[in-house]
């Protein structure tokens, strides 16, 4: 008989297993390396952006939609590449060499995120002015479909 208050030994080694086994299947990262730079800095109190990060359970349950989406592009026609995903590793540094020749730009924190040819646009600008222009200079980039503005007005 166990006197109460004390854990056998196997079972104390059962509960740690079962919780790093927890935290690991909880660990978040960028599975599918979605593209994310940070491209400008200016805004000092301006949050960080999060890069896309989720866990193995996650990745699992979007695995098909991914693959789903990527290839419906290429089977309508809309892309020549196989897979929509494909182009977003050239597309983010292209948005980003276009956002820093542009110029106008040099007075915000940006990040950008790339998924199946659609950008993310994050982070701080200091006039709703300045994120409209950013949002038409990016969508006039090659094989760019949607940009998605999610940047915040931060003003001096």
């Amino acid at each position: 008989m166990i006197a109460p208050g004390i854990v056998p030994v196997g079972l104390a080694a059962l509960a740690l297993g079962t919780c790093t086994a927890a935290m690991a299947a909880e660990e978040r990262a960028n599975y599918f390396d979605d593209p994310f730079l940070q491209v400008t800095s200016a805004i000092a109190d301006c949050p960080p952006q999060q890069e896309p990060l989720i866990t193995q359970a996650e990745m699992r349950a979007q695995a098909h939609v991914r693959a789903e989406r990527g290839t419906s592009c290429y089977l309508s026609g809309r892309c020549r590449l196989p897979n929509a995903y494909l182009y977003d590793k050239e597309i983010i540094p292209r948005v980003k060499k276009a956002i820093l020749a542009d110029g106008r730009f040099a007075e915000t924190s940006i990040w950008v995120e790339g998924r199946r040819r659609w950008v993310w646009l994050k982070g701080c600008v200091r006039t709703r002015a300045d994120a409209h222009a950013l949002e038409r200079l990016v969508r006039d980039i090659d094989d760019v479909e949607s940009v998605i503005d999610e940047l915040a007005v931060k003003k001096r």
